[in-house]
This record gives structure tokens, C-alpha cells and sequence, in this order.
């Protein structure tokens, strides 16, 4: 495919350099904003690589948020990692796409963490986003973590994996969504990766699934590697406190821009049921789950062309309305 724009770009957001990839066919399409998940995890190597037809109709934008992947620095302190900022910067870098591109507002995707700064930007500045579209929809951290730690367990049980019990009796339930340590939660996590709550039907676990795919891209080069690495445990030990607390059931009660949940059935990582309240009492201009059978957390990569129609389905849909409207 021919691309009118395939840019590596660092730009100065909240007053620190972070990096950001631009692809499209044409620089006059809909401009489509991916938020990573994590903290710390970016994926600019794999929605690129399984969503490329999409800059046909949209000029893809990846960014590595601050102190994640090509946007590690050592000089990066915790106290700079705050929710709120990741909002002002998220802000910021849409301020920079709507004057380039001559847009009025861009198309959001939220994944696993980016549902969380999707949702809040969405909430703070909806004259952002044409519409949010989010994926292993983040709601209610205690919650969150209690029940995966519970499909874990099951799943233990039934399998009769006695390492993995007696890992998991050893790090305990998670108490009001906290663990004693980053460790201990990645010991659940692996797990939950194994046993097909991160990719449905796989059983490899968070090396295998997360850390070989970006090895094999060529966004990251391997000495880009340590950056990544020191990014995704400084993004996750700075911030993961402030992110298990919040409760959009209690305060994200409204949206006003349109809102796309795109959900994989067997997600076991922010699961399914706390998504589906949230999505039930939300206001929103207009909204609409949509489920995707063969998926768990990630349907953009566990489904990619299902997942690419119905993005491309939802950013038409939208362009043809707003044109309407005029």
C-alpha cells in the first residue's frame, strides 16, 4: 500500500518529548487517535501491522504516552505520571491533530489503560472526539481485579495446576484492587494470559503473547527494547495505585459524544460483566456494544478484519452523519 504520510515524529507534549507515528493514504481523512493500554504497554507494532487497511479511510495516529516505549526517559519522575496529566497530554497531542489535519475533532480508540484516559478525556474535553470507540473497557478497578483473580483461580482449580494454586495462594486475594507488589500482581496477570483471558484460546503466557510480538516488529528496533522495558514497569509501579481506584460506575455517568464498545466475549483481564453495566446506565448521544465471539481482551488483534470493518464501519457511519447534518 502507498501512504501519502508514514511518519516517526517526536513532539514536545506537556513539556516533554514523546513519540508519535502517523500513517495515511490521504492527509485530508478522518484522523484516528490509538490509546494504548498498560500503563506502560504501547502497540503501535501491532495496529499497524493487523489494522494497515485502515489508513484508507482514516490517518492512523500511535503515540507512546509519557514514560512508555519511545517516550522513557530517566529524567521521568512518578510524581510526573499522574491520571491527570495523561488527560492535558492526550489533550495536547489532539490539539496538534486537529490543526495539522484541519480537523474539528478526531476519532478516539481506547484499549485495556486507554479506556481509561479515553474515557476521561472523552468526559473532559468531548469537543475532542468525534466519537470514542473502546476496547477491554476499563470500569471499576477493586471489581476488575477481584474477578479475574477469581477466573484465575477457577481456572487453576479445574485445570489442576498446583504451581499456579500455590502461586495464587501465595499472593492472596487483591485487597480493594491492590496486591502487595507490581510482582505479585504480574504473577495473576501471567496467569490470566495463560488460560485465554488475554488472547481467547491461547495458552502461551506474557512473554510469549506480549513481549515476542514487538521483538518481531519493525517499529521497535531491539536497542529500542530497554527503553521499552524500563518504560512499561516505571508507567505501571507510578501509576497503577491511581488507576485501581477509580469507579466509573460512580462517576463517568454520562458521556457526550458517541460511544463504540467493541468487546471480546472471553475477556478476562477488565471483564465483561462491569463493561456491560456501566455501558447499560450510560448516556450518551449514541452508543452501541458490539460483541466479537473469538475474542478475549483484545478483538484488534484476536479478530483484526472483523475489528478493522467495524471500525471503518463506525467512522463512515459517523463522517456520512456529521456531513448530514450540515
Amino acid at each position: 500500500m502507498k501512504y501519502a504520510i508514514d511518519e516517526k515524529l517526536t513532539l514536545t507534549i506537556g513539556g516533554i518529548p514523546q513519540s508519535v507515528r502517523i500513517r495515511s493514504t490521504d492527509a485530508s481523512l478522518p484522523v484516528l487517535l490509538f490509546l494504548h493500554g498498560g500503563p506502560g504497554v504501547c502497540d503501535r507494532h501491532w495496529v499497524l501491522g493487523n489494522q494497515s487497511g485502515l489508513a484508507q479511510i482514516a490517518t492512523m495516529v500511535c503515540w507512546d504516552q509519557r514514560g512508555a516505549g519511545l517516550s522513557w526517559s530517566p529524567k521521568l519522575k512518578s510524581e510526573d505520571m499522574k491520571i491527570d496529566r495523561f488527560v492535558e497530554d492526550a489533550h495536547e497531542l489532539i490539539a496538534y491533530l486537529k490543526q495539522r489535519f484541519h480537523r474539528t475533532a478526531v476519532y478516539v480508540v481506547g484499549h485495556s489503560w486507554g479506556s481509561v484516559l479515553g474515557t476521561l478525556l472523552c468526559q473532559k474535553y468531548p469537543e475532542d472526539a468525534a466519537a470514542y470507540i473502546g476496547m477491554g473497557q476499563f470500569v471499576n478497578g477493586p471489581e476488575n481485579e477481584r474477578l479475574s483473580y477469581e477466573f484465575v483461580l477457577e481456572e487453576a482449580k479445574k485445570r489442576g495446576d498446583k504451581k499456579a494454586l500455590e502461586d495464587l495462594a501465595r499472593i492472596g486475594w487483591p485487597k480493594d484492587g491492590h496486591y502487595a507488589s507490581i510482582d505479585d500482581l504480574m504473577v495473576q496477570r501471567d496467569l490470566m494470559t495463560k488460560y485465554g483471558g488475554e488472547d481467547y484460546g491461547e495458552s502461551d503466557g506474557i512473554m510469549k503473547a506480549v513481549i515476542m510480538p514487538i521483538l518481531r516488529s519493525p517499529e521497535y528496533s531491539l536497542a529500542d527494547m530497554y527503553k521499552y522495558y524500563k518504560g512499561a514497569f516505571f508507567c505501571l509501579n507510578s501509576m497503577w495505585d491511581e488507576v485501581v481506584g477509580l469507579c466509573f460506575d460512580k462517576t463517568v455517568p454520562e458521556l457526550k459524544v458517541p460511544v463504540y464498545l467493541t468487546e471480546g466475549r472471553h475477556d478476562q483481564n477488565t471483564p465483561i460483566p462491569l463493561a456491560q453495566a456501566w455501558f447499560d446506565q450510560l448516556e450518551a448521544p449514541r452508543k452501541e456494544w458490539i460483541w466479537f465471539e473469538e475474542s478475549a481482551h483484545s478483538p484488534i488483534k484476536n479478530e483484526p478484519v472483523r475489528w478493522g470493518e467495524t471500525v471503518r464501519r463506525i467512522v463512515l457511519a459517523e463522517e456520512m452523519a456529521k456531513s448530514t447534518a450540515v
